[in-house]
C-alpha cells in the first residue's frame, strides 16, 4: 500500500481461505481456529436501481485475524522451533551481509528500496498507477449477519466494499475495506484524515454506509460504532505490479515472495492467500534440497506462477471489468450452485480467471450450471 495516511504497518483486511488454513494446520500455527469468527459464506450486494443481494457458500470456512496479532505469534512459533528473529530495518545495502550468512535469501517486501532488486516486468500489469483509493478500518458496532459471512458490496461508479468479520485485540470486530473510485461519492473516505476529527470521520462512514450499502448499515449501531483503536485504520492506494522473481546478491540468490514479487489490489482479498501459496511452494522446494541456483528459482516459478498470476489477472479484471462479469453476476443471482462454485473458487483464483478471461469462457462457465 502506498499510503497517504498510514497509521500502522499491519494489514487490517486479510482473510485466509480454507486452502491457506489447511497449510496453517499442517504447520501447527492455527492458533485462532476456536476463537476467531470463522465464516462459510459470501454475501454479494450490488446496488443501483434494482439492487441484488444473494449468497454463495464455501465447502469449508475461512477466517480473518488482525495481522498485529497474527504475525507476532508466528514469529514466536518460529523462534520456539529454533529460528532466529532479528528486528531491524533491512535496506538494499544490507543484503550482501545477509547473503554471506545464508545459502538463499527470501525477500517478501519492496520496502527499504528492496523493490530495486527485482525490477518490474514491463506490460505485465495493465495499470501504471492505483485504480482505487482505499480506506480500511477495524470497527466495533456492526452486528454480524446470520449466518456469519463476508459481504462483497458494490456501489456502481463509487466503490466496492468488503465487510469482513475478524479477531482483534478487542475481540471479534469488523473490517470495512472501502475501495473507492476516484471522483466518486465515497472518495472522501480515503481523502479525509481520520486524525483531524475521529468522531466526524466515523459519522461520515455511517452516512456513506446508509447511502450506498444499506444491508450493512442496517446492522450498525451508531451508538457503539467506532474504530477499535486509533491505529486501526489504513488509507492509501496500491499499484498492481509483477516483478522479476530472483536476483543475484554477491553470488547468493535472492528470491522474491509475496508483495516483494507480485503486488495486487485488495479488491478481492487475495494478497495474503497468494503470498501463503508462494511461500509454501518455496518451502517445499527448499526441503527437496539445493543447489539454490537459477534452475532452482525457475523451478519454483513453474510451480507458483499459475496460481499467483491467476490472482493478479483476476484482481485486475475486477478493477476494470468487462461485460462478461455482469453476465455472471446476473446468472449467479438466479443460480445458487453457480454462485457457490464462484465462491469456492476464491481458493482457486487461477481457475476463477480461466472462467472470466473472455466472454466465451464466461458463457461456457454459466452454461455448465444451467
Amino acid at each position: 500500500m502506498s499510503p497517504r495516511s498510514t497509521r500502522s504497518g499491519a494489514r487490517t483486511s486479510c482473510a485466509h481461505h480454507h486452502h491457506t488454513r489447511s497449510r496453517e494446520r499442517e504447520l501447527g500455527v492455527n492458533h485462532w481456529d476456536d476463537s476467531g469468527p470463522s465464516y462459510g459464506r459470501h454475501c454479494h450486494f450490488f446496488g443501483g436501481p434494482e439492487p441484488l443481494l444473494f449468497p454463495g457458500d464455501f465447502t469449508a470456512p475461512s477466517l480473518a485475524v488482525d495481522y498485529r496479532l497474527y504475525q507476532p505469534r508466528l514469529l514466536e512459533d518460529f523462534e520456539e522451533r529454533g529460528g532466529k528473529v532479528e528486528v531491524g530495518v533491512v535496506a538494499v545495502d544490507e543484503l550482501p551481509r545477509l547473503a554471506a550468512r545464508h545459502d538463499l535469501l527470501a525477500v517478501a517486501t519492496g520496502r527499504g528500496g528492496l523493490s530495486k532488486l527485482f525490477p518490474a516486468i514491463p506490460g505485465r500489469s495493465p495499470f501504471d498507477g492505483p485504480q482505487r483509493l482505499l480506506s480500511a478500518g477495524l470497527y466495533t458496532g456492526i452486528a454480524y449477519a446470520d449466518p456469519i459471512c463476508v459481504t462483497f458490496a458494490v456501489s456502481p461508479g463509487h466503490a466496492e466494499l468488503i465487510e469482513i468479520p475478524l479477531e482483534t485485540f478487542e475481540g471479534n470486530a469488523t473490517t470495512l475495506l472501502f475501495e473507492t473510485v476516484p471522483g466518486g461519492d465515497l472518495e472522501v473516505l480515503a481523502r479525509t484524515p481520520y486524525d483531524d476529527d475521529p468522531a466526524a470521520y466515523e459519522a461520515l462512514v455511517l452516512e456513506k454506509l446508509s447511502r450506498h450499502f444499506p444491508p450493512i448499515f442496517e446492522r450498525a449501531d451508531p451508538s457503539s460504532f467506532a474504530l477499535t483503536r486509533p491505529s486501526s485504520i489504513l488509507q492509501g492506494s496500491v499499484t498492481p505490479v509483477v516483478r522479476e522473481s530472483h536476483a543475484d546478491v554477491d553470488g547468493t540468490l535472492a528470491i522474491a515472495v509475496g508483495d516483494g514479487h507480485v503486488t495486487v489490489d485488495p479488491v478481492v482479498g487475495q494478497g495474503a492467500n497468494a503470498a501463503s501459496f508462494s511461500a509454501w511452494t518455496l518451502g517445499e522446494a527448499i526441503l527437496e534440497g539445493g543447489p539454490f541456483d537459477e534452475a532452482f528459482c525457475r523451478e519454483v516459478d513453474e510451480r507458483r506462477l499459475p496460481f499467483v498470476l491467476g490472482v493478479l489477472d483476476w484482481t485486475n479484471f475486477m478493477l476494470a471489468p468487462q461485460p462478461q462479469l455482469f453476465d455472471l453476476i446476473g446468472a449467479m443471482s438466479q443460480n445458487k450452485r453457480l454462485c457457490d462454485d464462484f465462491t469456492e473458487n476464491f481458493n482457486r483464483p487461477d481457475l476463477q480467471w480461466e472462467h472470466l478471461q473472455s466472454a466465451e469462457a464466461t458463457a461456457a462457465y454459466i452454461a455448465s450450471f444451467a
